[in-house]
């Protein structure tokens, strides 16, 4: 740890708001990548040589293979990002490194993008607009049996991970008449279940077979890969549509492609993949799919929210307290 009167050595790996850097440069000895070009491996390893502080995004693999090579002074990794599957945590604990992470300044942008894919794919909104600015096509007027989608007004909605974002999707979701029905690592409280009049799964299989539309917003943690396999998703409704705003490697996608390619699955409204930043072409060029570059927390309020909290942690950690948002492996 630094002496409290020399300022950490803080490294970013990306560009971040303007305002959040020059903050940052006015507390600590800050290096920034101006450029903003993704920083390579050997780039990362040069980089916890000689930092006390690194400040990568969900984007950098911060794996065995960097942080065995980390420099003694390296003490903190204060990840901007909610998630940490990016950052090897058991490795960093063994080396006595402390990583942080921004919950919660996320949850109502992620909520309200999620929300968006809950009504853009069954009601075709992208499929709509993009044939409005196709000029290989010319639009004849309204036809009463042109474009139709289904209505999600009444249908029921399985939200897989009922955290905060979980339940800020439900609170939306509930105005829009749907249905909440959720499956968790543990049962909600009583009242926060009357609150959203949501039916608990314990079965996650069971939830499938009965519901709409599926919202995955769990994170993503070695329980979790896959945790829409290849044989969970066959167990979804025929009409059922997949929504995912919270990690590609939650879901099977080589599957997912077959069964949306086969009509199987009716559509999916996808921010995340699993191999970012590659897509799999299937799902591209499928009109039943709505893909989204990763951007369900890219509003400005957010991101600047996300870098207070990376410098509350760092500044916390500079004058020798606990940085309050330090993640556990037990918490994951």
């Amino acid at each position: 740890m630094p002496t409290p009167t020399k300022k950490p050595v803080v490294i970013v790996t990306r560009k971040l708001p303007d305002v959040v850097e020059t903050r940052m440069c006015e507390l600590f000895d800050t290096k920034l990548n101006v450029e903003d070009k993704p920083m390579t491996q050997a780039q990362l390893v040069e980089a916890v040589k000689t930092a006390d502080v690194l400040v990568p995004t969900v984007t950098d693999r911060i794996d065995r293979a960097v942080l065995t090579q980390a420099g003694p002074r390296l003490r903190l990794i204060a990840n901007f990002g909610t998630g940490v599957d990016n950052v090897d945590l058991d490795t960093a604990r063994n080396r006595s490194i402390l990583v942080t992470n921004t919950p919660g300044v996320l949850t109502e942008d992620t909520a309200d993008m999620t929300m968006a894919l809950i009504l853009a794919v069954p009601r075709r909104l992208a499929e709509g607009a993009a044939y409005m600015r196709d000029p290989a096509t010319k639009w004849s007027g309204w036809s009463p049996t042109w474009m139709l989608g289904h209505r999600i007004y009444g249908k029921r909605l399985g939200i897989i991970g009922m955290g905060r974002i979980g339940r800020a999707v439900a609170r939306r979701a509930q105005a829009f008449g749907l249905q909440i029905h959720y499956h968790n690592r543990r049962r909600l409280p009583e009242d926060i279940e009357a609150e959203f009049e949501a039916t608990f799964w314990e079965s996650l299989d069971q939830m499938l077979t009965r519901v709409d539309i599926v919202s995955i917003n769990c994170p993503h943690t070695p329980a979790t890969y896959h945790l829409l396999s290849a044989r969970r998703l066959r167990l979804l409704k025929p009409s059922a549509y997949v929504v995912n705003t919270a990690r590609g490697e939650v879901i099977d996608e080589n599957e997912l492609a077959r069964l949306l390619e086969t009509g199987a699955i009716a559509g999916a409204g996808l921010d995340v993949f699993e191999n970012e930043p590659v897509v799999n072409p299937r799902l591209l060029a499928s009109e039943r799919v709505v893909a989204l570059p990763h951007m369900s927390s890219a509003t400005i309020e957010g991101r600047i929210d996300m870098g207070e909290k990376v410098i509350i942690n760092i500044k916390a950690f500079a004058d020798g307290h606990a940085p309050p948002d330090r993640v556990h492996v037990a918490m994951l």
